[in-house]
């Protein structure tokens, strides 16, 4: 988890120590959908490795940002779903698209 006591003072790079990492803001953009099992969400993310997955889904719900269910079946079942924090990340990724949008309709 990250601490609070050494978090930046700069609040731009608070965010960016939460989810600074591309896949972080990729994985909060597919949850958003709803809770999402761990396969769904390896597939929809082309080129992440189970390894990085697992650490970036352990990184984010240590910082509070998503829950993990685990659901006591054999194979066993993990869901995954945005907390309230999580979900308070979605005007920043609507920002990251509109500005998206808007460079590839004026540089491309």
């Amino acid at each position: 988890m990250t601490d609070k006591k050494n978090l930046p003072l700069c609040p731009v790079e608070t965010t960016l120590t939460l989810i600074g990492d591309k896949w972080k803001v990729l994985i909060i953009r597919d949850l958003r959908e709803g809770t999402k099992r761990f396969g769904e969400l390896k597939k929809s993310l082309t080129g992440i490795s189970q390894k990085v997955l697992t650490s970036n889904l352990r990184d984010m719900e240590e910082n509070g940002l998503l829950e993990r269910e685990v659901f006591p079946e054999v194979p066993p079942r993990v869901e995954y779903t945005l907390t309230k924090l999580g979900c308070s990340m979605f005007p920043i990724l609507d920002a990251m698209a509109k500005w998206g949008t808007e460079f590839k309709k004026n540089n491309l």
